[in-house]
């Protein structure tokens, strides 16, 4: 307080902002910040605390994320500013390859807009000697520091409540700011320290998943991958997705479940179905991948903001299993919004920050139960067949017609929300297709031409 007065929760001229996480969701909102502070016309400071320096190659430039994001995302920040040069974008995916035991089919984006893009989030994979790799995070980061950002590249340690703002502490310094936001992702150390500024916050639940980098040559990425993603759906204990997703010199795996460990990532990569993406005689094991297993949020966080503090990304609210990346832009956007033109106290966080988090919360909603279906279609041979049969007749037709394959294409990518795939397969027309399709495999084929398909 100062002469007896409350302190002003609000953005004032002069104002300093702490940032701790420097990946894309903390990026974003320093980038909205600025820009957003600039047409109001008041001078702010925003230091961005990140210890890993994301122009470092493996490990120490990584921030554990499949790298892709959509056509929509792209075009999204393209209006906002934010061109992605191509040093970051690796690879436009156009089509995705479904696998399943007993074949495979490729889908073609219908529209331009739904097309994804594949991308390294650090410099590249530890060993890597390609050098015309730009992480996506360090661009957004230049990108920040290019507006007047400070980048501090230290652990924050601990954080403090004042009566007029929140220190922030290092091993190196102690700083206090007007407001602090959290974009640590789903680190535990971070978010126990948030837990200390906020103690009605819940943190996420997380789900452990995989990630592995495969090196090969480019040629041979275009021969055997080209611009597809091959998506597979198989009957693997514990995988809900798998992936395998091009990259100039490397293919990503991506293994997104409840709890992926090394016994089931190993059954994965003994499946014939991954074994013939790849030229034959491939050892997976002595192409020496980069890999990881980082957590992914599959519940988001409840209260995510107090006076002078907000939680962003997958530390608030995210996609269920996918396109975290969007969910970042998405709640960076509002809680810069709601800082600049609302205010910083937590009731304003609570009226203009909470609703964006609560649309992303309900969708999840509804991205349960198409992954609960998706679980039962990937155990059941014949309803795998019959969704089979269905894409491959209607690639064979006029774009505007291939229902199935639309949806299977925004549930594997992410290009569309999950409440509006579960509206679209409750399509009477879709529905009576797949029911016809079901009788017909039951009833009108032969038991040996089943077992042919």
């Amino acid at each position: 307080m100062q002469n007896g007065k409350k302190p002003v929760l609000s953005l004032q001229d002069g104002s300093k902002i702490g940032v701790i996480g420097g990946g894309p969701a903390g990026s974003f909102f320093s980038f909205f910040l600025f820009e957003l502070a600039q047409k109001k016309g008041i001078r702010i400071e925003i230091d961005i605390y990140e210890p890993k320096d994301f122009s470092l190659k493996g490990v120490p430039g990584c921030n554990h994320c499949g790298g892709v994001v959509s056509e929509s995302l792209v075009q999204m920040l393209s209006s906002d500013g934010i061109i992605l040069p191509q040093q970051v974008i690796r690879r436009g995916i156009e089509t995705y390859t479904l696998h399943l035991e007993y074949g495979s089919t490729k889908i073609e984006a219908l529209k331009s807009e739904q097309r994804i893009v594949s991308m390294f989030r650090g410099s590249g994979p530890n060993g890597s000697e390609v050098s015309d790799i730009q992480s996506f995070d360090g661009f957004l980061q230049d990108l920040c520091v290019s507006k007047g950002a400070v980048l501090i590249h230290e652990r924050v340690t601990d954080v403090v409540t004042e009566p007029d703002g929140i220190t922030i502490i290092t091993a190196k310094s102690r700083k206090k700011y007007d407001l602090v936001v959290g974009a640590a992702g789903l680190n535990d150390q971070t978010l126990t320290l948030f837990k200390k500024l906020i103690p009605d916050y819940t943190p996420p639940k997380t789900a452990q998943t995989h990630i592995s980098e495969y090196f090969l040559e480019k040629e041979m990425i275009d021969r055997y991958f080209g611009n597809s993603m091959h998506v597979f759906l198989l009957n693997l204990p514990g995988i809900k997705f798998g992936a395998l997703i091009p990259k100039g010199n490397y293919v990503t795996l991506v293994l997104l479940g409840s709890k992926i460990k090394r016994k089931i990532v190993d059954r994965f990569l003994r499946s014939k179905s991954i074994l013939d993406c790849f030229p034959e005689g491939t050892d997976l094991k002595n192409i020496k991948p980069c890999q990881c297993s980082p957590y992914i949020n599959i519940r988001n966080g409840r209260k995510p903001y107090t006076n002078r503090v907000v939680l962003i990304g997958d530390s608030s609210s995210s996609k269920l299993y996918k396109n975290g990346i969007g969910a970042a832009y998405l709640t960076a956007k509002a809680a810069a919004y709601t800082a600049i033109s609302v205010g910083i106290s937590g009731k304003d966080f609570k009226r203009s920050f909470q609703p964006v988090c609560s649309r992303l919360n309900a969708d999840n909603v509804a991205g349960k139960l198409i992954f609960f279906i998706t679980t039962i279609i990937q155990r059941s041979h014949f309803f795998k067949k019959v969704i089979f049969r269905m894409v491959i007749q209607e690639q064979e037709k006029e774009r505007g017609k291939r229902q199935m394959s639309s949806l299977l294409w925004d549930t594997f990518t992410g290009s569309a929300s999950y409440r509006n795939i579960l509206w679209r397969s409750v399509n009477l027309f879709l529905l009576g297709k797949l029911v016809w399709k079901m009788l017909t495999g039951l009833f009108l084929l032969p038991k040996k031409q089943l077992e042919k398909q």
